[in-house]
């Protein structure tokens, strides 16, 4: 008699349910979402291994449907765990890559061919005699198969996971060398992007000349009062005009151990540089506002890291603060890795983000270009011309006018070393393009 075989078009509504719960990710958060990707993500992948194993048989009758769904829920919360710890352990979790690997793995698991085999006859065994030897128990019929299969589709989910997480991890992790040189020669802010459509090129700055662009930057947030600093993120810094300076054919931007009390009536332990494209104050008119378009900068970060935050970013110019936020290069304490960060508003108000985070790099060593195509429906991020990270959920992508923004904070997170009194980051060009 034949081994069962799951039917078809079971199988194959499986697939179908993993691949809706992918593509629901695309829908604005409600309750439709939920109703597609809460199902196909606490049963469809578990269904598809207990059926690979040949541990639930759906046309037999003799499973009740308590031992049918327990398992098939278990099976499916240890694989969705499995996908997200993957995920995070290589800074690139998001709520899509975890379906995609998992209707990967289901896919896998009801396509690949179902071996059937015929049930062997027990051989026949000379009676025992008296004193004689007894024949071994014969083992219960399928136990073998079904250990067998249970291997198989082990090492099968383990190999699709495996893929699934590699293929949605950074594509230079795994042949990246762990220190990349820096490029010899800074390329040009003239270079047009590299990512597809036709360009043309709205703003730049090589800072060839002797001084700041005072038609093209100022040196605060929009809350500028003699200076500034970022509150929210609990810096130690005071930026001040004077710690900006355009030298040598690159804007530097400078930190240094020296107290200074600021308008807010706060002594600050350090001054420090920064640059934007906004308001000279919080009724003024901002000098460059963007809304979508690639949006680049060579950079090189200080090679003391400890305690310094230099960044990248993109602000909105109408709300004068955050979220939506797109940070192109983030440097927190390290030079040696490169954040990028996207923040939006939940529905409740309350800032999310998601992010990635590509190195190891020594970013210190030279030059090295950042920087994000931001359109409609996408925000993709790219080092050096390698596309690393991509967000294309729809709640997350911003619709506003931005304010660009490179800073050099301090004290984010952790203090500056006590034998460490000063820090520069360079900027050798800065370009927006828009289609």
């Amino acid at each position: 008699m034949s081994s069962t075989v799951p039917p078809a078009a079971l199988r194959w509504a499986l697939a179908v349910l993993a691949w809706a719960a992918a593509a629901a990710t695309a829908l604005p958060a409600g309750p439709l979402r939920v109703a597609v990707v809460l199902p196909a993500l606490l049963a469809v992948p578990g269904t598809a291994l207990l059926l690979r194993c040949g541990l639930q048989d759906p046309g037999s009758g003799r499973t009740g449907r308590l031992a049918a769904v327990v398992p098939a829920v278990a099976s499916s919360a240890a694989l969705a765990a499995v996908t997200a710890g993957a995920l995070l352990l290589t800074h690139t979790f998001t709520a899509r890559r975890a379906l995609l690997v998992l209707a990967v793995l289901t896919t896998l698991l009801v396509a690949l061919p179902f071996r059937r085999r015929r049930a062997r006859r027990p051989a026949a065994h000379p009676a025992a005699g008296p004193g004689g030897p007894t024949s071994r128990p014969a083992r219960p019929p399928g136990a073998l198969r079904t250990r067998r299969g249970a291997r198989r589709a082990g090492c099968l989910a383990a190999g699709a996971l495996l893929a699934g997480v590699a293929a949605c991890s950074d594509p230079t992790s795994l042949t990246a060398a762990p220190h990349a040189a820096a490029a010899s020669t800074t390329p040009s802010a003239a270079d047009p992007p590299i990512a597809p459509g036709a360009w043309h090129q709205v703003f730049h700055d090589d800072f060839t000349g002797d001084r700041l662009s005072a038609a093209d930057w100022t040196t605060c947030y929009d809350w500028n009062d003699h200076g500034c600093t970022n509150a929210g993120n609990h810096e130690q810094q005071w930026y001040l005009p004077g710690q900006v300076a355009v030298d040598d054919g690159k804007l530097v931007l400078t930190a240094d151990r020296r107290v200074t009390r600021g308008s807010d009536g706060v002594t600050h332990p350090w001054t420090s540089g920064m640059v934007s494209t906004g308001r000279d104050s919080w009724t003024g008119t901002p000098r460059h506002t963007f809304t979508y378009g690639w949006f680049a900068a060579a950079l090189q970060v200080p090679a003391q890291a400890e305690g310094m935050f230099p960044a990248f970013w993109l602000i909105p110019a109408e709300s004068r603060g955050t979220p939506p936020e797109v940070d192109i290069a983030e440097f927190i304490n390290t030079a040696q890795y490169a954040d990028a960060n996207l923040h939006w508003a939940a529905a409740d108000g309350n800032d999310t983000h998601i992010g990635h985070r590509s190195g190891p790099a020594d970013y210190a060593a030279g030059y090295h270009v950042f920087a994000v195509d931001w359109e409609p429906d996408s925000v993709t991020w790219y080092i050096d011309g390698v596309q690393r990270f991509q967000v294309t959920e729809p709640a997350a992508v911003p619709h506003v006018a931005m304010e660009l923004v490179l800073d050099l904070a301090v004290g984010f997170q952790t203090s500056p070393p006590a034998n460490v009194d000063s820090a520069r980051m360079n900027v050798g060009w800065v370009s927006v393009w828009q289609h």
